[in-house]
């Protein structure tokens, strides 16, 4: 049996930048720090550098599943997140997106995510903090990731 990888889209598999960055300055203005509640924002979204292809290698290995949250005055949002996994992981990830806001209720081995918040700190598997010292990026996941399971 396959051990279990979630991933979380925003700022892990989603360049969430890319997508402010697609905004015109009224848009800015008005949602200003609340920038996520932006309707269509997460379409405007670009893949991470490697998140791809990692994704596809580590589907390789174990059982991947994309475990986001979807903001709850935003309702685009998880129309959005879906479309989004339908353009960038079609067959890799079909039915395997999952929105909650409630993170550690999934069972699993390994959580990817970036933050701390949703319940990602009490996920009962390994928690991978994105962008964090030891997971600067796709490639140090990766290759933590295959050397794991290949010392199994």
């Amino acid at each position: 049996m396959k051990k279990i990888i979630y991933v979380d889209m925003d700022n892990v598999l989603v360049d969430f930048q890319s997508g402010i960055d697609k905004l015109d300055e009224e848009t800015l203005k008005k949602y200003e720090g609340n920038l996520d509640e932006v309707p269509g924002i997460f379409g405007l979204m670009r893949p991470m550098k490697d998140s791809i292809e990692v994704y596809h290698q580590l589907s390789e290995k174990y059982d991947v599943y994309i475990l986001s949250t979807a903001p709850w005055n935003n309702p685009s949002a998880w129309s959005d997140k879906l479309e989004w996994v339908k353009k960038h992981l079609p067959e890799k990830a079909y039915k395997r997106l999952i929105l909650s806001h409630h993170k550690h209720l999934n069972a699993g081995h390994y959580l990817i995510d970036d933050r701390e918040k949703n319940g990602a700190i009490d996920f009962q598997g390994e928690l991978i903090r994105f962008g964090s010292e030891k997971f600067k990026d796709w490639i140090d996941v990766r290759d933590y990731l295959l050397n794991e399971e290949s010392d199994e």
